[in-house]
């Protein structure tokens, strides 16, 4: 259950008028709110929700995250859904429908990366699937940021996950991208301590103190 609070006891925390503690960038836009409260940072264990979000990180490169979740509705329709076996089928007349879709971020080299790693998740399914693959990668320890500035931007395991995938024919999966794909599926935990969202994912105990 999540843990109300009078005022926040970390700095870069908020006190919402629900007496919950958020991350500032978590506390005003409904969005964004509504994202950190029910699902950043909570497992992802199934194909088409890991390839979901590798394909919007790669989206997301030089943008906000709330720019790609006012458009994910719309890359969901314009990728079916995120299915790869659809997405890996893609011809060269997809790719002219996707670069006329004013509802998604019409990026040429990003919407073929897609196409090109839909084709590698289905090649993966031989090594044991996506899902074991990248979940491989999970640290021994997790994070316990205090402030914004104690989170990583990257890690040896960002690192190391961002090489194998690349080695499998992923682009666009950079160890940046490939950090912040951990933290948006738990594989690591980097709500600050303090915010009633740590520890929510069951995947690492929860840090108060």
């Amino acid at each position: 259950m999540a843990k109300a609070v009078a005022a926040p006891k970390f700095l870069d925390l908020v006190a919402g008028d629900d007496g919950l503690a958020r991350p500032a960038w978590a506390s005003e836009d409904v969005l964004l709110k509504a994202y950190y409260d029910s699902e950043w940072g909570m497992p992802v264990r199934d194909e088409r929700g890991i390839f979901e979000r590798i394909s919007l990180e790669a989206f997301q490169g030089g943008l906000s995250w709330t720019t790609i979740l006012r458009k994910r509705p719309a890359f969901r329709a314009a990728f079916h859904d995120f299915d790869p076996d659809a997405v890996a089928a893609y011809s060269e007349e997809d790719v002219q429908r996707l670069l006329s879709d004013s509802g998604i971020i019409r990026n040429v080299a990003k919407i073929k990366a897609t196409i090109n790693n839909a084709l590698s998740v289905i090649r993966l399914r031989e090594e044991g699937g996506l899902v074991d693959f990248v979940w491989s990668f999970k640290p021994a320890t997790t994070p316990e940021p205090k402030v914004f500035s104690d989170i990583p931007t990257s890690s040896e395991d960002s690192i190391a996950l961002s090489n194998a995938l690349r080695a499998q024919g992923f682009k666009f999966v950079g160890p940046t991208n490939m950090y912040a794909l951990m933290e948006a599926i738990g594989i690591v935990d980097t709500h600050l301590l303090g915010s009633h969202r740590r520890g929510s994912s069951g995947v690492w105990t929860s840090t108060t103190a």
